[in-house]
């Protein structure tokens, strides 16, 4: 999250540029897709907030308790959507990270090393087990929204393609904010950059 900082700059562009799309996103579709695009918003500009190298921008004390009070709000607003919407159960892990990668920082490791660029991370530490299984999580979400970007033929019987399957290719029907194929290509951007910033914890 604050490695070296061309990396940690281009983390940054990628994710605001995300959250930025997402954001156009809450301007279509249902209620239900308008709370994803929004939540997905939220996750895209906070991740790009903490991608900030440190030995550029360092963030005082209290924006780690700032960041971890927004995502653990957010982790709850998404276990209360979870009710309507499994997918706001990937959100709650999203959140949860944010909150865990925050409290991380927090510590007294992170603190003592404040600003000195990739060593930062490495101070804060965090808990390994629980950082493997984020990582683990990660890595299987990003294969999956990777495998369903492969475009396919449309079926000959329906004129789709199976429901849960690969995205088709073509013209999305809402217009290029609508498009599945570019929110699921979004969850992929952010899915690899929370990967990436899991792994300096």
């Amino acid at each position: 999250m604050h490695g070296p900082a061309m990396s940690g700059w281009l983390l940054m562009a990628l994710c605001a540029l995300t959250g930025g799309y997402c954001l156009l996103r809450t301007r279509a579709g249902t209620g239900e897709e308008r709370r994803t695009a929004r939540a997905e918003a939220l996750m895209g500009f906070g991740m790009a907030a903490m991608a900030v190298p440190a030995a550029v921008v360092a963030p005082p004390a209290w924006a780690w308790a700032v960041y971890a009070a927004l995502f653990g709000v957010a982790a709850l607003r998404a276990l209360w959507f979870s009710r309507r919407s499994g997918h706001h159960l990937h959100h709650l892990v999203g959140s949860s990270a944010m909150v865990y990668m925050a409290v991380a920082m927090a510590g007294p490791g992170a603190a003592a090393h404040g600003g000195h660029g990739s060593h930062t991370m490495a101070a804060a530490g965090g808990v390994p087990l629980l950082t493997g299984l984020l990582l683990v999580y990660y890595a299987a979400y990003v294969l999956r929204a990777g495998a369903r970007l492969i475009p396919v033929a449309a079926t000959a019987t329906g004129g789709g393609v199976v429901a849960g399957g690969p995205v088709a290719a073509g013209p999305a029907p809402g217009g290029w904010a609508g498009g599945p194929e570019l929110a699921l290509a979004c969850r992929l951007t952010m899915g690899i950059s929370m990967f990436a910033m899991l792994l300096t914890l």
